[in-house]
């Protein structure tokens, strides 16, 4: 069932939100730099004539946590809440949408009354120009690289590289100490597939820009879109 909603969820705009008239369907959130979390406020008033009740409610990600006024679930003509979604941060980084549904009475189960987003600016402190790095199987070896820029008021250095695969030769190269490096990486045979996880370490003053993830790819060559 829950695959059916999701699908649904794709294509859908608003609905009619059984009586409840929300201030905003979408919510932009700045988040500071150092943020664990955010909490994103979406208010409502009943202004039907009639009580409406959500009967159920649902988010896409585990990474949010959603509360309606306490528990109250039942609303009389002109009262109002509030719809309180909690955003745990995580490793996210850049614009990232995360949504809340709500069904009421008589709503059909893959048919939710009521979306919601949370949209959330996460800084982006060290900024990798691409994350995943492809090869083609018998293709030269060629040594390929990751442009990294630091935007932030303090110098960020790298101090550290691991990779998953001994297949992949990691290098770093410093062009400006704390504010501009290149990630060189260089498979040692494209003979097979492959994938590798390469960890880069900084000396990020904040926890959750500290490390960060790219990808070395060696795949068969995709065949052209008809």
């Amino acid at each position: 069932m829950r695959t059916a909603f999701f699908s649904w969820l794709a294509m859908a705009g608003f609905l009619h939100a059984g009586g409840l008239v929300f201030e905003q369907e979408l919510v932009e959130i700045h988040a500071p730099m150092d943020a664990k979390t955010v909490v994103a406020e979406f208010k409502f008033e009943n202004k039907s004539d009639k009580p409406v009740t959500i009967a159920k409610f649902d988010k896409v990600c585990a990474c949010i946590s959603v509360q309606v006024s306490d528990g109250k679930l039942n609303y009389a003509p002109g009262e109002g809440g509030v719809i309180r979604a909690t955003f745990e941060m995580g490793n996210f980084a850049g614009v990232i949408d995360k949504t809340v549904v709500l069904w009421f009475d008589g709503d059909p189960e893959n048919k939710p009354g009521q979306v919601l987003t949370v949209r959330v600016h996460i800084p982006v402190l060290v900024v990798m120009n691409e994350k995943t790095l492809k090869w083609t199987i018998d293709s030269p070896p060629e040594t390929r690289k990751i442009d990294i820029t630091i935007d932030y008021s303090q110098p960020i250095k790298i101090v550290a590289t691991t990779c998953t695969s001994e297949n992949f030769k990691v290098e770093v190269n410093t062009l400006e100490a704390g504010k501009h490096y290149e990630l060189l990486v260089t498979p040692a045979s494209t003979k097979a597939p492959g994938l590798a996880i390469i960890r880069v370490e900084t000396d990020c003053e904040i926890a959750r820009h500290k490390v960060l993830q790219a990808f070395a790819v060696i795949r068969r060559e995709l065949p052209p879109n008809p």
